[in-house]
């Protein structure tokens, strides 16, 4: 799996949810709803994705926040399917893709009304205020966290539920969860990670190692 999933930075791969197989090892339902997510460049590879990927809307946001040169690095279409959509605990963008100085900023755009019911993102107002908790390592062995997870009172989070067409930006050090999805409704949504590759290292430690630069949305000299 390590394999597939570091050679996803460059392809368009597909994971299934864990809860999709039965003890005998089939898939529980049908392969459309088994799907958890597909990534990670969706942006660069699918006509469009990368028409939203590379839009003036999304240059303007990132010009507006004084990124100087910054780039998609990941894209992710999360299906949170009925029933069986996954958890996702309570982590930082930035503990999965680093940069020196941190430059990481999520972009969530629902696809699906996002409820309490069906998995809505949750997060800890402010968190981002304390930097970054912890780092997952990639190494000749792998991947490995360099320290365990912190526990969270759940009564720090808020949900964020939110309308179908909206646009949710997580700074890289935010807190967030989601929880699994028991409901009869989905939960999609497209997911961006962009950094500045422009006075930013790009860390050698991170999962995410690319053949080749990633194309910029501009560049500000």
């Amino acid at each position: 799996m390590d394999d597939y999933f570091f050679k996803s930075a460059e392809n368009i791969s597909f994971f299934y949810d864990e809860k999709a197989f039965g003890d005998d090892g089939c898939l529980k339902q049908p392969k459309e709803l088994s799907i958890h997510k597909v990534g990670h460049a969706l942006h660069e590879l699918d006509p469009v994705f990368k028409k939203f990927s590379f839009s003036e809307s999304i240059s303007s946001l990132f010009s507006s926040l004084g990124y100087k040169r910054p780039a998609v690095i990941q894209s992710m279409y999360i299906f949170k399917q009925p029933h069986i959509g996954n958890e996702a605990v309570p982590h930082q963008d930035s503990t999965f893709i680093n940069t020196e100085p941190p430059s990481l900023t999520g972009l969530w755009l629902a696809l699906e009304e996002a409820t309490i019911n069906n998995g809505c993102l949750w997060v800890i107002p402010g968190s981002h205020i304390n930097g970054l908790v912890r780092r997952m390592i990639r190494d000749e062995n792998g991947t490995h966290f360099d320290c365990l997870s912190a526990s969270y009172d759940h009564k720090e989070f808020v949900p964020l539920e939110v309308k179908s067409g909206t646009l949710v930006m997580l700074h890289g050090d935010i807190i967030h969860k989601s929880f699994a999805n028991l409901s009869p409704t989905s939960r999609h949504a497209l997911i961006l990670h962009l950094v500045d590759t422009e006075g930013c290292k790009w860390s050698e430690e991170n999962w995410l190692q690319r053949k080749t630069a990633p194309e910029p949305l501009y560049y500000v000299s």
